[in-house]
């Protein structure tokens, strides 16, 4: 099977890449850096990946890039920390509506001319910004008020695009929303503007490696944004791309949508606690809180049985167990000034 990848240099895209490259798949990635400037992977080198440097809103390039795919993974998106909901408001969604839109017009004609059999859309557990239904199941972003921030909003619009491609051109989709994707090489976007917390610049206003460099350099006591009650579900990158990769192969996949979630909830001052501990052992854990920013959702968590059920897909990787891996990460690229 033929893949193509937008939005390929991105975070979670680089483990699905190498996901699918592991699974025995061929992989067209499209990317035009503008995240994280040129960035290099592993896979690179690898005979079935192709990496094209190119627009996603360029819907041109993306339908021929397609002509001999048999699959369509829309990832492409303007994204970055939470501070940025507020600071390119607009740019979330103006321009993830163009990359959007000229994704899923590529797509319906290479569905109709060519050999496309289905579109994945990546969404993001945002589209359920404002329930207060919990555990959150699919379905339940079409129930609960819309989203507040504009970042979310727009993504609950691309499964309107799916749900308007299928019914008008039968484009078949899948929808994936990841929840709180943590892992390796995700750097400091281009676009992020300086935050401090405290004595230390943010580096992308994510909450984990923001943690685990805070930490490192020595911040105590350490500063959390909120009070820390925070619930979110922290899932290991190559967990999410192994469920998008199964939602991508399974027939029965077609026209669903999925939450892709560890079942476990951690509070964001369980999350500082722990990665404390993983580093200064010795020392007592000290903290205090900052004015959280804008949407920052008080509680996210999913219901992830239908993932289980119709993919087979459970998130396996403990939260303790990605940041034995993150930590020592986080430290080189400090010592590198990556980070």
């Amino acid at each position: 099977m033929k893949v193509l990848v937008t939005g390929s240099a991105g975070f979670i895209a680089g483990y699905l890449v190498e996901e699918l490259l592991g699974a025995g798949h061929e992989v067209v990635g499209l990317d035009n850096y503008s995240k994280y400037g040129p960035i290099e992977h592993s896979y690179d080198a690898h005979e079935r990946f192709r990496k094209v440097v190119g627009d996603a809103k360029d819907a041109a390039l993306v339908s021929d890039l397609l002509t001999d795919c048999d699959h369509f993974v829309a990832g492409a998106a303007i994204i970055g920390g939470i501070s940025l909901f507020h600071e390119l408001a607009y740019d979330l969604i103006a321009e993830n509506e163009r990359i959007t839109a000229a994704a899923f017009d590529a797509a319906i004609r290479a569905h109709r001319e060519r050999k496309l059999r289905k579109i994945t859309v990546v969404s993001s557990s945002m589209v359920f910004e404002s329930t207060s239904v919990y555990p959150t199941s699919e379905g339940e972003e079409r129930r609960c008020p819309p989203p507040q921030s504009t970042y979310g909003f727009q993504k609950l619009a691309t499964e309107y695009f799916a749900q308007g491609a299928w019914e008008q051109y039968q484009l078949p989709y899948t929808i994936v929303r990841p929840f709180n994707c943590i892992g390796v090489g995700e750097k400091r976007a281009l676009v992020d503007k300086d935050v401090m917390s405290g004595n230390i610049k943010l580096a992308m206003s994510h909450v984990v490696p923001d943690l685990v460099q805070k930490v490192l350099k020595g911040q105590d006591p350490l500063h959390i944004l909120g009070d820390g009650g925070q619930v979110r579900h922290y899932t290991y990158g190559a967990d999410l791309a192994r469920g998008i990769r199964l939602a991508i192969e399974s027939p029965r996949a077609e026209n669903q949508d999925f939450n892709l979630s560890t079942a476990a909830s951690t509070t964001v001052l369980e999350l500082a606690e722990l990665i404390w501990k993983k580093i200064k052992p010795e020392t007592p854990f000290r903290y205090l809180s900052e004015k959280p920013f804008a949407y920052d959702v008080r509680k996210r968590v999913p219901d992830v049985s239908k993932a289980r059920e119709v993919l087979g897909f459970e998130a396996t990787t403990t939260l303790g167990q990605a940041l034995d891996e993150i930590i020592p990460w986080v430290r080189e690229q400090i010592q590198i000034g990556g980070i």
